[in-house]
């Protein structure tokens, strides 16, 4: 195992090789459904990493992919926050297109629920959406409130001149989507998130604030 690459609330990411990372779950948490959404997804042809069975619980090896986060394009100017919205409300679109894997319900599809600057990266083949831990199938609304609702939060969490982007985005992509999805959802759902420290949890209701009057304008 090479050097670790980068760690996240739940997970670390250490390079493999030229072409492979391995993702680490601290608790070692079962990925065995991650990496079956993953599958269902590719086979449906949405852009996800090539993903493969860690030699251990709680271990999944991924595609090592180049280029730099929507998030890192932002910061560098390479992409403006218009167009960083219209792109992530086109994965969502593009997702909730792919039929679910094991639900009954027509109405349910495939949810990132966590699908936000982060976890796109731009590479050369062209956008690809990582980090499926808390995927789920449900209401497409529900993730459309997730990605609305944790942009928002950004805003009151980041540096006046990367807050004011984030709002630019957000405003973006609430326009592309139609609308802001299913703020409350999301707002209990993020709440009962355990890695949400409490200044996080008391942000959200100024967040859902926000969400919904971006949907004005």
């Amino acid at each position: 195992m090479g050097p670790l690459l980068g760690s996240g609330r739940t997970a670390d990411v250490f390079a493999l090789d030229g072409r492979r990372v391995l993702r680490r779950y601290r608790d070692g948490s079962d990925t065995g459904g991650e990496l079956a959404v993953m599958t269902h997804l590719a086979e449906h042809g949405y852009p996800v990493p090539a993903a493969w069975t860690g030699a251990a619980p709680g271990e999944l090896v991924l595609e090592r992919l180049a280029g730099p986060t929507l998030r890192d394009a932002l910061v560098a100017g390479d992409i403006t926050p218009e167009a960083a919205g219209e792109l992530l409300a086109g994965l969502l679109h593009r997702l909730h297109a792919v039929p679910a894997a094991v639900g009954a319900d027509p109405a349910h599809r495939i949810l990132h629920l966590d699908l936000h600057p982060e976890n796109v990266l731009l590479t050369p083949r062209g956008p690809v959406v990582i980090d499926w831990a808390t995927a789920d199938e449900g209401p497409p609304g529900l993730d459309a409130g997730m990605s609305v609702l944790i942009l928002a939060e950004a805003v009151f969490s980041l540096p006046e001149g990367l807050a004011e982007a984030a709002r630019a985005v957000l405003a973006s992509l609430v326009r592309h989507l139609g609308g802001p999805g299913d703020l409350a959802a999301a707002r209990a759902r993020r709440a009962a998130n355990p890695t949400l420290g409490a200044a996080e949890v008391r942000r959200l209701d100024a967040a859902v604030a926000l969400g919904s009057r971006s949907s004005s304008g």
